[in-house]
């Protein structure tokens, strides 16, 4: 069972759970040289912080209003409701790319073309994410330890995901994997 969770936007870990996206685009936090993705299986921890809605695209200001509300702090406890299996990895090194993926994901050009400049010498890596929905999530306690700008959280106790449900069925989830793969082939992108 996993026993690590991937922090991510709040925002999207609501459209992967819509079936929105099967993509992230992830550079790992301040706190980290660089970002890695050293599990196969995860929770999705939802984080708060930095998230804004001018940081997506207006589509998804308005579908996930809700969960974009601004916050004064992180909850102390989360449930947590997706699970996922890493399926592909592709760096991302070129606006080329960027533009190549602009419409299989909900950041904002300007805020994903942030994302690409920063740490120019580390790629962005679009990871290609088989989501399930956790029947009965359970609550995590969120500890000091677990705040700041970091993209892994190591579960303090086992934590089983129990129960889920595929987001997209293996036929809808294979064509949104491929269409990922096929933009970023051709940019050049590679594994």
């Amino acid at each position: 069972m996993p026993e690590h969770a991937l922090k991510e936007w709040a925002v999207t870990i609501e459209a992967l759970l819509a079936g929105d996206q099967v993509v992230i685009l992830r550079k790992g936090g301040i706190g980290e040289k660089r970002f890695e993705l050293p599990h196969r299986e995860f929770f999705l921890f939802p984080t708060y912080l930095h998230q804004r809605p001018e940081l997506v695209v207006p589509s998804a200001r308005d579908r996930y209003a809700t969960v974009l509300r601004p916050r004064s702090d992180e909850p102390e406890e989360l449930p947590l409701r997706a699970w996922a299996r890493l399926h592909d990895a592709f760096p991302i090194e070129g606006l080329e790319g960027l533009e190549a993926m602009r419409d299989l994901h909900i950041l904002a050009p300007a805020y994903a073309g942030e994302r690409l400049r920063w740490r120019r010498t580390q790629p962005l890596w679009a990871a290609v994410l088989r989501v399930f929905r956790i029947e009965t999530p359970p609550t995590f306690r969120v500890l000091p330890e677990h705040g700041g700008c970091v993209s892994w959280v190591t579960m303090q106790e086992a934590i089983t995901p129990g129960d889920r449900t595929a987001v997209l069925d293996d036929a809808a989830f294979d064509d949104a994997a491929a269409r990922v793969g096929e933009a970023l082939a051709g940019v050049g992108a590679g594994r």
